[in-house]
């Protein structure tokens, strides 16, 4: 059964399980290094600290996917704008997982306030991310070519972007820095 919910304390093992194998495998992250999972809960606590979703995707009570979303830059005037940011497990990839994820994630944004979702993609061969992306409604605004090396390769940024809720059609009622 196919479960997704808030995370807790107790999903930071799998969680950083999943994401150390992007880090190491592949090119969705630019990151070289694996994160500890000491880092791991700091990461989450920092977005939930700033009342932002932070998802994981259960199947039979085993976390194999996680998903949340960080303001896009920390100055006031992107307080609606937020990038996402969705890994799944090997296993799990392949199955429509990631756009179920991906779905509720833009739900809970909306909730929090967020109007517009921005996807930072690494690698313009990541053809699973922009997949899932375009399934959910977001639009290519862009690419930052040879922009990261890793794996001994320069790789591209692929931005892609999607309004939720009212996006820009209004004025937020939070016009206050």
């Amino acid at each position: 059964m196919i479960k997704i919910r808030p995370s807790t304390d107790a999903d930071v093992a799998a969680t950083t399980a999943i994401y150390q194998h992007h880090v190491l495998h592949g090119t969705g992250t630019f990151e070289i290094t694996p994160p500890t999972p000491g880092d791991m809960v700091n990461r989450r606590q920092d977005v939930l600290s700033k009342n932002l979703p932070y998802l994981v995707l259960e199947e039979n009570s085993r976390v194999i996917g996680f998903a949340y979303c960080n303001w896009f830059k920390p100055r006031p005037a992107y307080r609606f704008s937020a990038e996402d940011s969705i890994y799944l497990a090997p296993e799990a990839t392949g199955r429509g997982l990631g756009k179920l994820l991906l779905t509720e994630l833009m739900a809970q944004a909306e909730r929090a306030g967020v109007r517009k979702l921005i996807a930072v993609i690494g690698d313009s061969a990541n053809q699973g991310s922009i997949g899932v992306h375009q399934v959910c409604g977001f639009t290519h605004v862009g690419v930052l070519s040879a922009c990261g090396w890793k794996f001994e390769r320069w790789l591209d940024v692929v931005l892609m972007e999607r309004s939720i809720g009212l996006g820009a059609s209004t004025t937020p009622a939070d016009t206050a820095p």
